[in-house]
């Protein structure tokens, strides 16, 4: 094998094989890094709230300009929810029930204070919240109270103290971290109670607490005062369903949900990943040709070499090896090199990611791996044929 090879070795031109080497990484990478990027980014559009199931959305009435300074305009009364009861796409219906008193929030974490804030409580009913019931329980005396917390007051966190501070950053996996007290005003009363944080909300901007928080809490601290629901939560059998959107219209409301805008702007992700891929392919397809046209080009000049050897007893299969064998190596170091560097481009764009979005569980670079490993085989099993072809043809 090494005198056959040595044999024919001559004629390569090293400038050409480097100018495939080179178009090929630059196509494998821009593959390679297009997809890894699609899988790391897509859970950002495509994830919904932790404690919320996907066919739940809000609801709320459209306010115009006709009807702001109507303090009931934008609430919902009880025939009003008991239309959208009777509609055959609504599977159930819950009503948001809001603090009747003043509320403010302040957030610590390893006792250094980050925020505090004037909130307001929200709530539905129990059977809306996928979490575990156990810990979405709270009973009258009871000091600590679960909540469900804006996202963006982390990122208030993430964003300004724990970079400022060089204090860890917060994601959902270390919600313990995160000491939260709650002060409530009203009826010429005053409390204080401790929060536990068992889940985050992206949709919500308000403290989401259990019902039966803020049904006692409001008899306690407004007594007096009651106001109608503004939004429902609606359990749906399809939120794509057209006569949801058509009935919506038809009674001024609107889907307080980034769904829709979620599905078109992952379309227009795929899109655009899309072509960054097809892009890359038409790089490596040229840099495909690149090695196939040297290859083509050193068989030439070797003709008359593999034409002796062939005579004297040598098959076309070990003839052929040699040639096979340089492709593939040259396919294997360029699958390696693109794998290394997409490591520290992965590790630029999700630095900025998990500080937008530290909730989010981002997956590894399996998937991108065996991608790669596909593209080789393919790429090299084509390699081998025409190789093969081509010594048939001496």
């Amino acid at each position: 094998m090494k005198l056959l090879w040595k044999l024919l070795r001559q004629h390569i031109s090293i400038g050409q094989f480097f100018g495939f080497v080179f178009a090929n990484l630059f196509g494998m990478i821009i593959v390679l890094a297009g997809y890894q990027f699609y899988n790391d980014v897509l859970p950002i559009f495509t994830s919904g709230d932790s404690f919320m199931k996907p066919n739940y959305i809000m609801v709320t009435k459209h306010i115009g300009m006709g009807n702001t300074l109507s303090g009931n305009a934008s609430t919902f009364s009880e025939s009003d929810i008991q239309d959208l009861r009777n509609q055959p796409f609504t599977e159930k219906i819950g009503c948001f029930t809001t603090t009747e008193y003043k509320v403010s929030v302040s957030l610590a974490i390893s006792n250094v204070p980050i925020i505090r804030t004037e909130a307001f409580f929200e709530s539905v009913p129990d059977d809306f919240i996928d979490v575990n019931l156990s810990d979405w329980q709270y009973t009258e005396g009871q000091e600590i109270v679960p909540i469900i917390l804006p996202r963006n007051y982390v990122n208030a966190y993430n964003f300004s103290v724990a970079r400022q501070r060089s204090l860890p950053q917060i994601s959902e996996g270390l919600m313990s971290m995160i000491d939260v007290q709650i002060y409530a005003h009203g009826n010429g009363k005053e409390q204080t109670f401790k929060g536990k944080v068992v889940a985050f909300s992206s949709t919500l901007n308000a403290v989401l607490v259990p019902q039966a928080f803020i049904d006692w809490s409001n008899k306690e601290f407004a007594p007096e005062d009651h106001t109608r629901p503004s939004r429902l939560l609606m359990q749906v059998s399809n939120p794509a369903d057209e006569k949801i959107t058509t009935y919506f219209q038809q009674n001024g409301l609107e889907m307080e949900s980034d769904r829709l805008n979620a599905e078109k702007t992952t379309y227009f992700l795929r899109l655009i990943v899309t072509i960054v891929m097809v892009i890359g392919l038409i790089i490596s397809a040229l840099s495909f040709y690149i090695l196939m046209l040297s290859i083509y080009l050193l068989v030439q000049k070797n003709t008359e070499k593999l034409q002796n050897l062939l005579l004297i007893g040598y098959r076309r299969t070990r003839i052929a090896l040699p040639y096979q064998l340089l492709t593939m190596a040259l396919n294997v170091i360029v699958l390696l090199v693109a794998t290394l560097a997409i490591i520290p481009i992965r590790n630029y764009y999700m630095t900025t990611i998990d500080a937008l979005y530290p909730e989010i569980a981002h997956g590894g670079m399996l998937n991108t791996i065996i991608l790669g490993i596909i593209l080789l085989c393919v790429v090299t099993t084509l390699n081998a044929i025409i190789i093969r072809r081509k010594i048939n043809h001496i």
